[in-house]
C-alpha cells in the first residue's frame, strides 16, 4: 500500500503528510488553499485540484478536516471520495466527528466495496509533528490491520477499538476526559497566581505528582510564555464538546464538568478567540 490521498492539510495534516513520506508513502493533497501547502509540495507532496483527483487511483485515502459539515462534503455527492475512490480503496477520516456520521460512511463504503476506518486521532500539533499521536480506530478489524502500517507512520498508541463508530466514540471519551484536565491546569495556575506563589515553581513541584497529565507538561508552559498558538483550535474543540454532549444526553447521561467548560470556550468564542489554541482557557479565569 503505497500510493495514499490526503484531504485536509491543516495544522496537524501537514505534519502528518511529512511523516507518510518520510516512510516511503507517495502522497497526494488537496485542501482548499493551495498557497497555504506551497511548503509540503515544494518537500514532494502532489498537489490535486480537487477532492474527487485526489481520490482516484489510491491505495488509502486519509482525512482530517475540521466539522461534519466539511466530512459530509468530501465524502458524499458525485464530486466526493464515495464516488470517485476503486473498489478495495482504504478510507480512513481521522477527523473527530459524529460516531453516527461515521457509521453511516462505513455503511455506503460497504456498498462500494471500499473499506472505511474512523480514526480520530489525539495529541495535538505537537503529536502530529512527532508521530507520536494517538489513534483510536473504529471499523472493521481487517481494514484496520491493513493499515497498521499508515497509522504506525502517524502515532506511537494506536488501538483498535471495534465496530464502525467506536473510534469517535472513544475520542469522546478523550475530549471529555481533556475538559477537565485543561481546566483544572487553568485552576491551579490561577490559584498560584491570586496567592502569590510562583506559578513555575508550583507547575515543577505537582507536575511529576498524582496531579500531573499531558496537558500540564505541555500546555502549561505554553500559558506561562504567552504562547496561544492553536495546537487545537478552540473552535475545533467547541465542536468536539458539542457532538460528545450530544451522545451523551442521548443515552440520558449528564457529564457536568463537560457542560460547564464548554460554556467557558463558548465564552471565549463570543469574545473572538476561537481561532487560539485549548490553552486560552486560562483568559477565562484572568478576567
Amino acid at each position: 500500500m503505497k500510493k495514499i490521498g490526503f484531504i485536509g492539510v491543516g495544522v496537524m495534516g501537514k505534519s502528518m503528510v511529512r511523516n507518510l513520506m518520510k516512510n516511503g508513502f507517495e502522497v497526494s493533497i488537496y485542501t482548499r488553499t493551495k498557497s497555504k501547502v506551497l511548503d509540503i509540495i515544494e518537500e514532494g507532496a502532489l498537489w490535486c485540484d480537487t477532492v474527487a483527483n485526489c481520490s482516484k487511483n489510491k491505495d488509502a485515502i486519509i482525512t482530517i478536516v475540521g466539522y461534519p459539515k466539511d466530512v459530509e462534503e468530501v465524502y458524499f455527492g458525485e464530486t466526493g471520495i464515495l464516488a470517485n475512490a476503486s473498489q478495495g480503496t482504504y478510507i480512513i477520516d481521522m477527523t473527530t466527528t459524529s460516531p453516527k456520521q461515521s457509521i453511516r460512511i462505513y455503511e455506503e463504503a460497504k456498498i462500494k466495496n471500499i473499506f472505511a476506518l474512523d480514526a480520530p486521532v489525539s495529541g495535538g500539533d505537537i503529536g502530529a509533528k512527532n508521530a507520536t499521536l494517538s489513534i483510536m480506530v473504529g471499523g472493521d478489524k481487517d481494514a484496520f490491520d491493513a493499515c497498521r502500517d499508515i497509522f504506525s507512520s502517524l502515532g506511537t498508541n494506536i488501538i483498535y477499538e471495534g465496530p464502525a463508530g467506536c473510534g469517535q466514540h472513544t475520542k469522546m471519551a478523550n475530549q471529555i476526559a481533556l475538559a477537565g484536565a485543561i481546566a483544572g491546569v487553568c485552576e491551579a495556575m490561577s490559584y498560584a497566581k491570586s496567592v502569590g506563589i510562583d506559578v513555575h515553581t508550583m507547575l515543577n513541584s505537582i507536575s511529576k505528582g498524582a496531579a500531573g497529565s499531558w496537558q500540564m507538561t505541555n500546555m502549561a508552559p505554553r500559558i506561562l510564555n504567552g504562547d496561544f498558538d492553536p495546537g487545537f483550535f478552540i473552535k475545533h474543540y467547541i465542536k468536539d464538546m458539542n457532538i460528545a454532549a450530544s451522545e451523551a444526553s442521548d443515552v440520558n447521561l449528564e457529564l457536568d464538568v463537560l457542560n460547564n467548560v464548554l460554556e467557558m470556550y463558548k465564552k471565549l468564542e463570543e469574545e473572538g478567540m476561537g481561532d487560539l489554541g485549548t490553552q486560552a482557557l486560562i483568559k477565562y479565569y484572568e478576567k
